[in-house]
């Protein structure tokens, strides 16, 4: 986001807000701002008093918080400014001045929409009588590419909107765009709730914690005011959720799921999260959880089904990564098909691989792909380290014999091979399927088991036994 980005920005919602553009002094003051600049410095450039400068300041810094629903000031204007461009384009008060419906979801930032400005604010508008959508985005990241996704999106959203779906898992490897679907996912469907928060559970918070902070925002309550004990805050969610339609979008769950056993166990300090997804899950109510994880937490696997109100999403790689390849100016397009089968369409093993032929093919794929068809660099396998490092000793086992296998193989095979029981290896097949390190396909009546090829040698130069 530029200068230009930033002032264009600012007057679209100045201008939602008042009806008015920017004035010289006050573009002046943003653009100072955003360099970081004293107000000194932008009234000496201005050629006005450092007084006249902080009045004019602090009331463009009242209406830019009065759209943004958050305190903003020149210290904070830059880095609240780049978060909430994502949260205000798709909030619903932008459908006053613009369509939220055309948005490019292969790019790498949303823009602006595109206001008329003609318009007087006193002008009715069919949106004016609906009430605001309340959006909690702080613990979002930015908003990031997203291709060939638009499957998933049409998934969710009737899942969501239609079928009143109460709890939604989003599974998958890492970097394989889980987070990017949810936050992508927001602007489409966010105009039929009231509230919708995002919470990050990459620190592990203790359930007490998460509560506190979605019970403070929905009930604009601190924290003193709110029940000690976790079932009187989770009943006191429960009622909210059964009175209002709120979502709610909680990233990293992996985080709060042991190490060392098989998927979808709970960490110890952190088992009373099962609660809350159970009752969110079994009960009836008229909001959403959307839980982003390497792997659905156990209860999970047992409350979903196609015509029950919890469902699991298990994201696969993409198809299409062009947008990816044109951003790292790859050369040779005939060859990115191959690119793709290789690494499995995981956009994020894609974005490392495309940075690796750049730097040292100077973008030439051919060439890379003339020395090394599966090159795994220390970044990707960075990306590996600690969802392989988390597996139970019996996957680790089962994912080994895997990997030494060139193709699939059977239940019969991996039995003799494996040295494993019947119930220990559907235990671990099971869990590695649940975790996206097992690829399952059917042939001549019989089921096959393989681990993908990025996998395979992750784990062959990282022995894991």
């Amino acid at each position: 986001m530029d200068v230009k980005e930033v002032l264009r920005f600012a007057e679209d919602l100045v201008f939602a807000k008042t009806g008015e553009h920017l004035d010289d002094l006050q573009e002046a003051i943003l653009r100072g701002a955003w360099k970081g600049q004293r107000y000194s410095k932008i009234a000496e450039e201005s050629h006005c008093t450092e007084g006249h400068v902080r009045n004019v300041a602090s009331e463009l810094w009242q209406v830019l918080s009065d759209v943004l629903g958050e305190e903003l000031n020149k210290s904070n204007f830059k880095t609240t400014l780049e978060r909430c461009r994502f949260s205000i384009i798709s909030s619903n008060f932008a459908k006053d001045f613009g369509s939220i419906n055309n948005i490019n979801v292969c790019g790498d930032t949303l823009q602006p929409p595109e206001v008329t400005k003609t318009r007087s604010p006193s002008t009715p508008t069919s949106e004016t009588s609906k009430p605001q959508t309340r959006l909690d985005l702080a613990d979002a990241p930015h908003i990031s590419l997203l291709c060939d996704r638009t499957s998933e999106l049409a998934t969710l959203e009737k899942w969501i909107v239609q079928e009143k779906c109460t709890l939604a898992a989003i599974s998958g490897l890492s970097g394989i765009g889980k987070t990017a679907l949810s936050l992508h996912l927001i602007p489409q469907i966010q105009h039929n709730f009231e509230s919708v928060i995002w919470r990050s559970l990459r620190h592990s918070p203790p359930l007490e914690t998460t509560l506190k902070n979605i019970l403070e925002f929905l009930l604009n309550k601190p924290e003193i005011e709110l029940p000690t004990s976790i079932l009187e805050r989770i009943f006191l969610l429960m009622e909210y959720l059964r009175k209002n339609r709120c979502l709610i979008i909680l990233d990293d769950v992996q985080s709060i799921l042991s190490s060392g056993q098989l998927a979808g166990n709970y960490r110890t300090e952190c088992e009373n999260y099962s609660i809350l997804f159970r009752q969110i899950g079994e009960t009836t109510h008229n909001s959403c959880l959307i839980l982003n994880s390497w792997e659905p937490p156990r209860e999970i696997t047992a409350l979903k089904g196609e015509n029950l109100p919890v469902r699991t999403l298990q994201l696969k790689g993409i198809d299409a990564a062009a947008e990816i390849f044109r951003q790292k100016s790859l050369l040779n397009p005939e060859t990115w098909e191959n690119l793709i089968n290789t690494y499995q369409g995981n956009p994020l093993w894609l974005k490392i691989v495309a940075t690796t032929i750049q730097e040292i093919f100077r973008g030439r794929v051919a060439e890379f792909l003339k020395y090394d068809r599966l090159f795994l660099g220390e970044e990707l396998a960075a990306t590996l380290h600690p969802q392989i490092n988390r597996l139970s000793e019996l996957e680790k086992k089962l994912i080994s014999q895997l990997s030494r296998e060139a193709n699939s193989v059977s239940i019969e095979q991996l039995l003799q091979d494996a040295d494993l029981s019947p119930s220990d290896l559907f235990n671990g097949l099971q869990s590695l399927g649940r975790r996206s390190l097992v690829e399952i396909e059917e042939q001549e009546n019989e089921t096959l088991f393989s681990v993908c090829p990025v996998v395979r040698q992750y784990v062959i130069s990282n022995p894991v036994n």
